[in-house]
């Protein structure tokens, strides 16, 4: 089975706009919905400029940015779990998600790292 990473961060980004999408809003839930859909789609804008990148220093930095993107939509999909529970178990599937999106990129970068 061939593996896509950038298919894999494109669908991460498309599901939590669908998810997002059956979120009640409210005074709490709505800056938190707009800071998730921000983190969570740039993970794969970040990821596919990485792949487009000037130069190797440029690759590891957007890979590092998509590394931290993922680390933030964590956090934001933990309070949404918090501001809305009848989600929460929807929000630890993504968090897992998420969790190795970070690791993916974790290595990546270390590999950028290394070969420097």
């Amino acid at each position: 089975m061939e593996y896509d990473l950038e298919d894999r961060v494109e669908k991460f980004g498309e599901t939590i706009i669908d998810f997002l999408k059956k979120i009640k809003l409210n005074t709490i839930t709505q800056p938190l919905v707009s800071q998730l859909v921000r983190s969570a789609t740039s993970i794969g804008a970040n990821y596919m400029e990485a792949n487009q990148a000037s130069s190797k220093k440029d690759f590891a930095n957007k890979i590092r940015i998509a590394q931290k993107e993922a680390n933030e939509s964590k956090h934001w999909l933990r309070m949404i779990a918090r501001a809305d529970s009848d989600r929460a178990s929807e929000c630890r599937d993504f968090w897992k998600e998420a969790h190795e999106l970070v690791l993916i990129f974790a290595k990546i970068s270390r590999k950028s790292r290394d070969k420097n």
